[in-house]
């Protein structure tokens, strides 16, 4: 397994430094926020791109890819029943991708609550064939890319549509791409009546990316969440991608956050 941090834990840092520092602390990945950078990956150029993708080579460090993508777009939706809403988001979504390819990024973390709850009105499954309609192009880049596009299940605190691993899975599936998968997120496992290294078990071959947070909002090691059993069941399912320190409470500081997580993730795994 591959240990990765998020960007926006940097975000008030240069870049160069926050790719230097996560390297120093023992991170072999970054996964990048687009909106760290500007308010739309397409007002990322070309040269920056390939500034960004020379950085993270020059500090050591990968970049595993990018998340929150649709953070802070206007008139954007997945299963929106307006279809300029749709249509703007496809595109968008396709641009993400070649985006992430051109960083040296693999995956493509799909949260964004607020751009796909499904709208008073629609049914999950017109919700569901929307969504998949809205991210077909994206996936043929992807294809083409070398980009493995990761839908990610969320708490129903925070969207009511794809709230548990299953639903992500099904979803996936009549994708019927090797770039469209799901991801796991400890948080949003813990909002889950199944006990997490069950639905860890049922996800076997079906996730390819896994972020490492806890209930509170905060990395590992700043609250309950045991990850021993999270490694052990990370292991007995054979899972080798990126595991990824994702937090939405920024108290500690950067510093902090970033080697308290580590440490909590080299013991977990027995490194």
């Amino acid at each position: 397994m591959r240990f990765t941090i998020c960007s926006e834990i940097f975000k008030e840092w240069p870049l160069s430094k926050a790719f230097t520092y996560a390297r120093q602390a023992g991170y072999e990945a970054m996964e990048i926020a687009p909106f760290t950078l500007a308010p739309l990956v397409t007002d990322v150029d070309a040269a920056r791109r390939r500034d960004i993708r020379q950085m993270a080579a020059d500090a050591g460090i990968a970049i595993s890819g990018i998340h929150w993508v649709l953070a802070y777009t206007q008139g954007m939706h997945v299963n929106h029943p307006d279809a300029t809403q749709r249509t703007a988001a496809s595109d968008y979504l396709a641009a993400a991708v070649e985006f992430c390819a051109d960083l040296g990024g693999t995956h493509m973390i799909f949260g964004s609550p607020q751009r796909r709850g499904i709208q008073p009105g629609v049914s999950p499954e017109q919700a569901a064939d929307w969504t998949l309609e809205t991210f077909r192009n994206a996936t043929r880049v992807a294809e083409e890319r070398n980009v493995i596009i990761c839908m990610e299940p969320l708490s129903p605190a925070e969207t009511n549509f794809l709230i548990t691993a299953a639903d992500a899975i099904a979803l996936a599936k009549r994708m019927e791409s090797p770039a469209f998968k799901i991801m796991l997120d400890v948080k949003a496992m813990l909002s889950e009546s199944t006990p997490l290294p069950d639905i860890v078990r049922a996800s076997k071959g079906e996730f390819a990316y896994f972020h490492a947070n806890d209930k509170n909002l905060k990395g590992p090691g700043f609250g309950e969440v045991d990850f021993k059993p999270i490694a052990s069941v990370l292991k007995e399912v054979g899972y080798t991608g990126h595991v990824s320190v994702e937090v939405f409470n920024f108290d500690e500081g950067p510093e902090v956050i970033a080697i308290k997580s580590r440490e909590t993730l080299r013991e977990a795994f027995g490194e």
